[in-house]
């Protein structure tokens, strides 16, 4: 069990740590702002002089009043170009503070962002723009580039509806020309108007665009703010902006009247002296890739007090808490739903139980049949999930839609189990399940171990088809920089793998990548591995017959 520390103790509300449901009810009741633009101007109110946010290495700092008369400023700079309400305005910005600014200004006017990937090709650019009916674009000049050569077919934006951060063309707008004082027109905007199109991975093909609202925002800025009853003052936000966390970071610390610390991108040999230099109480938490740094005297000099982990393998969780110093606490969500299921922060019988926790405020979670029927205590099914706020629609795919819900359950695709207690567990993805005679095989809990060697630096795990089984396992690994096959032989592989995993889960099958096929947040996309060769066991040595296919 970990010790707590003193300071954190004391700030946990002792009533509601030890009933989070009670505190969840409790979250539930009290009134949610009209709108995100609301929560800003009551921050502003309430703190004004303090730093709202602290872009620490570019120096870009903020007080809660400098951030609201500017977001009113741009506000009034987009309105003048013709942004208005459930406008569809694409924002491609890296980690700065013109994003979160944007993304405010749009929310004041009822207009719709649309997160476009800074890393995104052409293609990919063009997809989004398309699907998302993207009508003005704020971008930083580095991708301009993007809007040339133009297809035949592709939505075309006039520059008179580029803003760009940084040196514009002739026609087009600069970000820093739209901060202009004046009166935003009146806008009605209400909590089940839309704010985002943020699209998903698109592990299984295109990127889905999920249509998400003010109210969905709230409730992940309020229920993350306020479920553990702790005070953070100081957050950290370290991904991509393109991305729903730092967003739904941004209203945590609204409603904290906290700072919000953001780094230009994550980094896991800074992480920890982030911590340590700006006094970080909460953030999330790259545990896995953190363990696998050097080790440092400093690596728990920090007053963190809790830290979002997500997916750490069980026999590592009490590693992570004991080296770092930190309650490194697991959770569950997804574009979707935002913020799931948590576990509390007084938990500490559940670290390393790999449990991803129990339902948030505002959310509802079940584990169902095929049929949406509830399926016994222990027992293995599909995680639903239903809540005030959660996503309406995936944008223009209305067949998308209806396959996502039952009734108003939303079907997460992920396989799960719950606890007597009401704890859930993650056993794998729906989708990626190896059936392999009577057995089901998450593929994640495959890839959880493979992964954990060493060696290999990444695991995909697929089914292949078989004559006398059905379904054989097979591992795609790609190992360290500097090593080969010769290094780390199949045996070696399969040796590890047997140690941790049934007989029946060990691959049969291994084959070496030097590189694997992404979406544009990193995933890897088996769908293009499955199809990339008609017989999946080539290049692949066989365990069973101990033979090169």
């Amino acid at each position: 069990m970990t010790m707590k520390r003193p300071l954190e103790q004391a700030m946990l509300l002792d009533r509601y740590s030890r009933d989070p449901r009670a505190r969840a009810r409790q979250i539930e009741e009290e009134p949610l702002p009209r709108n995100v633009g609301q929560l800003l101007s009551d921050a502003a109110a309430d703190a004004p002089e303090r730093t709202a946010l602290h872009f620490f290495e570019s120096g870009e700092i903020v007080t809660y009043r400098e951030l609201a008369t500017l977001v009113h400023d741009v506000a009034c700079g987009l309105s003048r170009i013709g942004v208005g309400k459930r406008t569809h305005v694409g924002v491609m910005l890296p980690n700065v503070l013109a994003f979160p600014v944007a993304w405010l200004a749009l929310a004041t006017l009822g207009a719709v962002m649309v997160p476009i990937n800074i890393q995104y090709t052409k293609r990919e650019f063009d997809y989004v723009v398309e699907d998302a009916d993207v009508e003005y674009l704020i971008v930083d000049e580095r991708y301009l580039s993007l809007l040339a050569n133009v297809e035949d077919g592709t939505r075309t934006i006039p520059d008179t509806r580029v803003v760009v951060r940084g040196a514009a063309s002739r026609g087009q707008h600069t970000f820093a020309s739209l901060s202009l004082h004046g009166k935003v027109p009146e806008a009605e905007v209400g909590l089940d108007d839309p704010l985002n199109i943020q699209y998903t991975s698109g592990t299984t093909g295109m990127p889905k665009g999920c249509l998400l609202t003010h109210r969905y925002w709230l409730v992940q800025g309020k229920g993350n703010a306020t479920r553990d009853g702790v005070r953070y003052e100081r957050i950290l936000a370290s991904t991509p902006f393109y991305y729903m966390d730092p967003q739904w970071l941004v209203l945590m610390a609204f409603y904290q009247r906290a700072t919000l610390f953001v780094a230009e991108r994550q980094s896991t040999s800074r992480y920890t002296s982030w911590l340590r230099q700006w006094g970080i109480q909460f953030s999330l938490m790259p545990a896995e890739a953190m363990l696998k740094e050097p080790p440092d005297p400093q690596d728990g000099d920090n007053v963190v007090r809790r830290v979002n982990v997500y997916g750490v393998r069980r026999d590592v969780h009490a590693e992570v808490e004991r080296r770092f110093r930190v309650n490194a606490r697991e959770a569950y969500g997804m574009t979707e739903l935002g913020s799931a299921l948590f576990v509390p922060l007084d938990a500490d019988d559940m670290v390393g139980s790999g449990s991803c926790g129990m339902a948030v405020p505002f959310r509802e979670c079940r584990v169902v049949d095929g049929g949406g029927r509830d399926v016994a205590v222990g027992e293995i099914g599909e995680l639903v999930v239903r809540g005030p706020g959660i996503i309406r629609e995936y944008y223009n795919n209305a067949d998308a839609t209806r396959e996502a819900f039952f009734g108003e359950w939303f079907r997460t695709g992920d396989l799960f189990r719950r606890d007597e207690r009401g704890y859930f567990y993650i056993v794998g993805r729906l989708k990626e399940v190896i059936r392999r005679s009577a057995e089901n095989i998450p593929a994640r809990e495959v890839e959880m171990v493979l992964r954990a060697m060493p060696e290999i630096l990444d695991v995909a795990a697929v089914a292949v088809p078989d004559e006398l089984r059905k379904e054989e396992v097979k591992a795609y690994v790609m190992l360290q920089p500097g090593l080969t096959r010769d290094d780390v032989p199949p045996d070696a592989i399969l040796e590890h793998a047997r140690r941790s995993l049934a007989p029946f889960k060990v691959p049969r099958y291994v084959e070496y990548r030097t590189e694997f096929p992404r979406t544009a947040s990193g995933k890897i996309r088996k769908v293009l591995l499955l199809s990339e060769k008609e017989d999946l066991r080539t290049q692949s040595w066989d365990r069973v017959d101990g033979v090169w296919r």
